[in-house]
């Protein structure tokens, strides 16, 4: 398997992943975990923070709690933001994208001064 072919990459690897040693400043009020950076970087789907970013800066701090689905279907995917609890906050069709994975699940979490973008597993 080769990290740089984003085809590559395997979802079972990304349950490895179940804390984080440390976290990754994105954006002024973004941090991302160990996990995160690790599927960004061999999934080569930065883009993917990008619009995650983008919603919760729109969506706000009032829910502390966003759980971020992205279903890819051939070259396209759908992004659903949600509480976690069936209540969806907004949705994002990706017209294309060469995501090699079929689903990926993201969590926000607010922590009163900055976003931690996570996988369910380092919650």
């Amino acid at each position: 398997m080769n990290a740089k072919d984003p085809e590559s990459i395997d979802p079972a690897a990304l349950d490895q992943f179940t804390g984080t040693a440390q976290y990754w400043r994105v954006a002024r009020q973004f941090v991302i975990t160990d996990g995160v950076k690790y599927l960004a970087e061999n999934a080569h789907c930065f883009w993917l923070l990008d619009a995650v970013i983008s919603h919760l800066l729109e969506i706000g701090t009032l829910d502390w709690f966003v759980l971020v689905r992205t279903e890819v279907s051939g070259s396209s995917a759908v992004m659903v933001y949600e509480d976690g609890n069936g209540l969806e906050h907004a949705r994002q069709e990706v017209a294309y994208t060469d995501l090699a994975l079929p689903t990926v699940k993201l969590y926000a979490v607010w922590d009163s001064e900055r976003w931690v973008i996570l996988l369910p597993s380092e919650y």
